[in-house]
């Protein structure tokens, strides 16, 4: 069991320590914390959300340690990650990471705040755990590759082992239990794309489930639960099972001196990720060439194959939330306002000069582009107007990518954004609570992060 890729990476989760993180990636760390708090706040009122805080409610206890953040409550551990990340998720707001097609946050820290508030733990214990939760999950989404993302939701199916790995930390598993850990939440990996032909709500399914049953794996570990110890790489394993170009080297790359946490992107459009690169060129090309709207007769953006499998079946998007997969529908968003944020998909997603606009976007497959992902998401688009020029646009790095990230000025104010759209927190309350999120590492205990918790 010890030699392999499975029980490498258990053995790193299992052992790694605050001290031996690097300060920029703790500094990330911290970042990420802030940036994922606020898509928390703004699941508030989402109806899909909310029915899984109120399953959540009716099945836990009405007490606990363990906060539900839009709810202003408490429960248990596994109820309340189970409904931190319902909420993170539904904004689309969450970070990312590239490499993977990973989103961390929405189930790493969920578990880990739910285990931390439970168990008392300190600060640096919580970013420590959320930490071990993107290393592991980050290399778990590449080790499954691109053959996965096609049919399966990466962030629920990955996301279970890294929320089991995040609390796993601050359980203290050792390298054994948290292996055990990895096979009980890899055999509960689920999520298909499917949904998004219906615009049905399974998405914050996905991370609800990938967060709570990572949590009880890591907990059932600890009380002597045995799990597969080749559930990665086994002949009836997850790759086995999901992937046709699975690389187990992928599950140890680095251990230790990469860190993979750090590539971690930020979202600045409210959208599907495949999205962004698209939107930043097309706004490339508007401002340099001083164009409307109206000015657009055709876009045709140049796209890897996982923008078309994931934003292909979107045609007619019918819910906001559907409308963040639609190509079309967020370019339109973007041409017309500047930025295609959680106001303009709740108030515009449908309107006449959207759905123009949306209908003159096409997807094409670019070879060049294609080849550089999942490690590079390159914006390229050809854009027609109404006058008959034809201009390029092109962005290497998109708004929230490492090379372009944003500020702690900029985390701090779209936290606060999220969480005035959302009503989840008033403005005083979001602002005192951010101010003392970037001091997390000081704390000598994890409580409640918004104040007026029953």
């Amino acid at each position: 069991m010890n030699n392999t890729p499975t029980a490498q990476l258990a053995a790193f989760a299992a052992k790694l320590r605050f001290d031996a993180i690097p300060s920029p990636v703790v500094r990330k760390a911290e970042d990420l914390l802030v940036d994922w708090f606020g898509s928390a706040v703004a699941g508030k009122g989402s109806r899909p959300v909310e029915t899984i805080t109120s399953f959540a409610a009716s099945m836990g206890p009405s007490e606990g340690a363990a906060e539900v953040v839009i709810g202003r409550s408490r429960s248990s551990a596994y109820f309340a990650a189970m409904a931190n990340a319902a909420a993170s998720h539904v904004a689309e707001q969450d970070d990312v990471h590239n490499g993977s097609v990973f989103h961390p946050a929405t189930v790493v820290f969920p578990a880990a705040l739910a285990m931390a508030q439970t168990l008392g733990s300190s600060g640096q214990q919580l970013l420590t755990a959320a930490v071990v939760g993107y290393e592991v999950g980050i290399r778990v989404g590449e080790f499954l590759g691109r053959s996965h993302y096609k049919v399966f939701h990466t962030t629920g199916t990955a996301g279970t082992l890294a929320a089991a790995a995040a609390a796993g930390s601050l359980l203290g598993l050792n390298a054994a239990q948290m292996q055990h850990a990895f096979g009980s939440a890899g055999t509960q990996s689920a999520g298909l794309w499917e949904f998004l032909r219906t615009a049905a709500d399974s998405k914050q399914l996905h991370t609800a489930h990938a967060a709570a049953a990572g949590l009880m794996s890591a907990c059932l570990a600890r009380d002597g639960f045995t799990g597969a110890a080749h559930i990665l790489e086994g002949p009836q394993g997850m790759a086995a099972g999901m992937s046709s170009d699975a690389d187990p080297a992928k599950l140890v790359d680095g251990l230790g001196t990469r860190w993979a946490t750090a590539e971690t992107s930020f979202k600045y459009h409210a959208s599907c990720r495949h999205t962004h690169p698209a939107a930043d060129a097309l706004l490339q090309v508007m401002q340099a060439n001083d164009l409307k709207p109206s000015d657009l007769a055709r876009v045709v953006t140049h796209v890897h194959q996982g923008a078309i499998d994931v934003l292909g079946p979107v045609v007619n998007p019918a819910t906001v939330h559907q409308s963040k997969f639609s190509m079309g529908t967020v370019l339109a968003l973007v041409a017309r306002f500047g930025h295609a944020g959680l106001v303009e998909f709740d108030q515009h997603f449908q309107d006449g000069p959207t759905v123009a606009l949306r209908d003159k976007v096409v997807m094409a497959l670019d070879a060049e582009v294609d080849a550089a992902y999942p490690r590079r998401w390159i914006g390229k688009v050809t854009v027609t107007t109404t006058d008959g020029r034809v201009l390029q646009g092109r962005v290497d790095e998109p708004k929230g990518d490492p090379g372009n990230t944003l500020s702690r000025e900029e985390i701090t104010a779209k936290a606060l954004r999220l969480a005035a759209f959302s009503g989840g927190a008033s403005p005083g309350d979001m602002q005192v609570a951010v101010d003392a999120l970037w001091q997390v590492a000081s704390w000598p205990r994890v409580g409640l992060l918004l104040e007026g918790n029953a």
